[in-house]
């Protein structure tokens, strides 16, 4: 399964749009970019793997695998990335600002629910990140 993420750079976050073939999931955001730097960027554009996880944090939630630089670079919900991401992504149903959504938790159900047939039938899922402009 391919999933694209579609980013909108901005000086206070990152805002997305991430794809299933060609249609909308969701809306996504993030961190600015800050030079890949941990805990305060978002990771740079590539393809990424997919894998279906779970804790206690966040419950069910997506691992994007072979980040460089990086490590446990999360899909999971929050909707304000300046105030509660290290990295991480963030589907949202709406961007309200820079880095900003609404009803994160919505949406990532939503995301989990795409996912979730090809994760049953053992197909691999991948995330490729691209810049909009």
């Amino acid at each position: 399964m391919e999933l694209e993420l579609v980013r909108t750079y901005y000086p206070n976050g990152t805002n997305g749009e991430l794809l299933h073939n060609n249609k909308r999931v969701c809306f996504t955001i993030e961190l600015p970019w800050l030079a890949n730097k941990q805990k305060v960027s978002c990771i740079p554009e590539g393809r990424y793997e997919l894998i279906k996880r779970y804790s206690q944090s966040y419950n069910e939630h997506l691992l994007l695998t072979n980040v460089e630089g990086r490590s446990l670079i999360l899909i999971h919900a929050y909707n304000d990335a300046l105030n509660e991401s290290k990295g991480c992504i963030a589907p949202v149903s709406i961007c309200s600002g820079e880095g900003k959504g609404n009803n994160s938790k919505l949406a990532l159900k939503k995301l989990l629910a795409v996912t979730s047939i090809a994760f049953e039938k053992g197909n691999n899922v991948f995330l490729t990140i691209k810049s909009a402009n």
